[in-house]
């Protein structure tokens, strides 16, 4: 057995289940091997009956004395109830659908059941709890790890295939520099993932746990390092003069805001340095980040040189397109716009334009990393709503010039403490303050039952010409989830708002789909948008004025905030409605942040306090590795420690030549996968 090993070389593991754990990414043993507990049950020790709570999770051992079935074939959900004493006092074990382990229980047996106790009619009751027989060797005692969930795959099954991996550990051996192990006290490999699995108690699972998140956040700040190296090696930059935008800055219809002075500056210094311009800047939707785009892009090409600007959609790039060609119509600057879904003859056209430089700037969608794609003398690049693309794109777009100035923006606000960890490539700077005069969006909460409420302002705005989104959680109706789904709200909307145009967009559509629907809401033909979170990072239509979100709850601070940004962006005050299903603590907290403050900064702050990184500081949304135990906010203790650890690392070795360090080179190369090149 290796780990290397495709994973239905294992016992009990045919297709259908691989194809299940396909599904989740795990293909290999060691993919299985780093499928880590997410917590732990303590089921050491057995609780009488009579000394139950209600609320809690027990382990209970008990003689059946009786069970109820009632195999009526009209009745699917038909429960199976057992009646369960240790001498102490009874409790009622309940399983609906028991018609698929009705056979698994006789009269008079021992077993043990692990679940939580409730109260039905002052009767103590489990449902669905964990069993074995008793005295089975699949007993479920000790500290019991609990694993994700796998759709199609139990619990019990995940636990028996780790306990086959068992015999991989002695293998394991220690990868990383002895100096590190010894500064910074760490477990050895095998004791770390047999302890992660099967702790014996608290303490080793939580030496095992600190060993297994430090490896997997030294390896991710290695690369970050590496990265930001071998980009800041880059010597002879292409030097800009940002006093050149002075004209572009002087016409415009409004005053820069201060924080787009203090961004400004900040980029003027860079582009005035020898080394390439590489920055961040942050800013909350309609904060101003794209006049400042347009200012580096007008002193590029004052200054003799090209500038590109990648979007993640085609309609985004479109719309940049449009607003640019109108911005600098009075400057003789020159626009290209370059998408996949345009002719073979335009794109020839355009390609052949930008080559002789009669193309200032393009402005295109993923179509601009392409090989064909050649520019004359490349200077500026920059990326919108860059959590939407990976480092390579960006890297990819730069080897496109000879090491031009590279800006980067994002509508996501985060901290500055994880920004620096998130963009570790990268100079930030943050735009914290609104344009003079701009409406905050009005934040209302709606429960339930007064749904009908939030519908009829819609039906009023609709009414005075205006437009609306409306954001459910799910694409479709799910047994699973108790929440609306798009397409349940949309046939609802077709009646409820009947007179006015209403269309449906969401993820699983393909993208000139969702693009022509959007499109057409855009151009005002459509009159309510019902979506999934794809409109998130979307269009800029200041006629909309009105935001419904169904069951809030499901979303994240930050993503509601996202979402609510999609609205207050023309002259009319504009409204988010909430629209939220449950009455839990945590969503009542986050729809009072949400109704009192319109930061996404403090937002941010919030969201982190609340949930940790959650949909904000999901690493894929950033162009970053998938974490498999760590967490960026809540480990931040050890996150700190790992940046120490890589940073003496990079500092000593910057491109990590030496042989010691080739495990963690190796490491960092499948961590980051294509955003990374490495000479292993």
């Amino acid at each position: 057995m290796e780990l290397k090993d495709r994973i239905d070389t294992l016992k009990g593991v045919g297709p259908k289940k691989a194809e299940a754990f396909a599904k989740a990414g795990i293909n290999t043993l060691e993919d299985l091997l780093n499928f880590f507990p997410r917590r732990y049950e303590d089921r050491r020790k057995e609780t009488p009956i009579g000394e139950l709570e209600t609320g809690k999770d027990f382990l209970v051992r008990g003689t059946l004395l009786s069970k109820r079935y009632s195999a009526n074939p009209y009745k699917k959900n038909a429960p199976l109830t057992l009646l369960v004493s240790d001498g102490t006092a009874a409790i009622e074990v309940v399983f609906f659908n028991g018609r698929y382990i009705a056979g698994l229980f006789s009269v008079n047996r021992e077993y043990t059941f692990f679940g939580k106790v409730t109260a039905n009619f002052e009767r103590l009751q489990m449902v669905h709890p964990e069993f074995h027989k008793a005295g089975d060797p699949a007993d479920i005692r000790g500290v019991i790890p609990v694993y994700p969930q796998i759709s199609g795959i139990s619990q019990n099954e995940i636990r028996k295939l780790q306990l086959q991996l068992r015999q991989l550990y002695p293998g394991l051996a220690e990868w990383l520099p002895e100096e590190i192990v010894r500064e910074y006290r760490l477990a050895d490999p095998s004791f770390a993932m047999e302890h992660i699995h099967f702790p014996k108690d608290g303490s080793q699972m939580l030496q095992s746990k600190f060993r297994l998140i430090f490896d997997e956040l030294l390896t991710l700040e290695t690369g970050l390092f590496y990265i930001k190296n071998e980009t800041g090696k880059a010597e002879g930059g292409i030097a800009v003069d940002g006093s050149t935008a002075s004209d572009f800055v002087r016409d415009l219809p409004f005053d820069l805001t201060e924080g787009q002075k203090t961004v400004w500056e900040d980029i003027r210094r860079d582009l005035a340095s020898e080394k390439p311009m590489s920055r961040l800047i942050q800013g909350d939707v309609g904060s101003g980040k794209t006049v400042i785009a347009e200012m580096t892009m007008f002193a590029g090409v004052k200054c003799g040189y090209q500038s590109v600007m990648m979007a993640p959609t085609e309609l985004l790039a479109k719309q940049h397109f449009a607003s640019l060609k109108k911005d600098f119509s009075a400057y003789g600057v020159e626009i290209g716009l370059l998408c996949s879904s345009m002719k073979t003859s335009e794109k020839r056209q355009v390609l052949e334009r930008l080559q002789t430089g009669e193309i200032h700037i393009l402005v295109g969608t993923h179509a601009v990393i392409q090989p064909d794609v050649k520019f004359k003398n490349l200077g500026i690049v920059i990326t919108d709503e860059q959590h939407r693309f990976g480092v390579n794109q960006r890297r990819l777009l730069s080897q496109k010039g000879r090491n031009p100035n590279v800006l980067v923006m994002t509508a996501t606000p985060i901290p500055r403490t994880l920004a620096v960890i998130l963009y570790g490539d990268l100079d930030i700077s943050q735009i914290r303050t609104m344009p003079l005069g701009r409406k905050a969006v009005r934040t209302t909460l709606f429960h339930g039952d007064e749904r009908g409420r939030a519908y009829n302002f819609v039906k009023k705005q609709l009414a005075e010409g205006k437009q609306a989104y409306v954001v459910a959680p799910l694409i479709e109706e799910s047994d699973k989830v108790n929440a609306r789904s798009a397409e349940e709200l949309y046939k609802e909307l077709l009646t409820k708002l009947k007179g006015f145009r209403v269309a449906l967009v969401h993820g699983a559509m393909k993208q000139e789909e969702k693009d022509d629907v959007m499109g057409e809401f855009a151009a005002g033909t459509i009159d309510v948008l019902v979506s999934t979170v794809v409109i998130e990072v979307g269009i800029n239509v200041p006629n909309a004025t009105v935001m419904v979100i169904e069951n809030s709850e499901r979303f994240g601070l930050a993503q509601l905030h996202q979402l609510r940004g999609r609205v207050g962006r023309g002259a009319d005050q504009s409204y988010c409605f909430l629209i939220c299903a449950s009455d839990s603590r945590e969503a009542a907290e986050r729809n009072k942040i949400l109704c009192e403050t319109s930061d996404g900064f403090e937002i941010a702050e919030a969201d982190l306090r609340l949930r940790g990184p959650g949909d904000l500081f999901g690493t894929r949304q950033h162009g970053l590795p998938e974490m498999h135990i760590s967490d960026l906010v809540r480990h931040g203790d050890v996150l700190e420690k790992a940046r120490n650890a890589a940073k003496k690392i990079t500092e000593k070795d910057p491109r990590l030549e030496a042989e010691e360090l080739r495990p963690l080179k190796q490491r960092v190369q499948k961590m980051f996968g294509e955003d990374i090149r490495l000479e292993l």
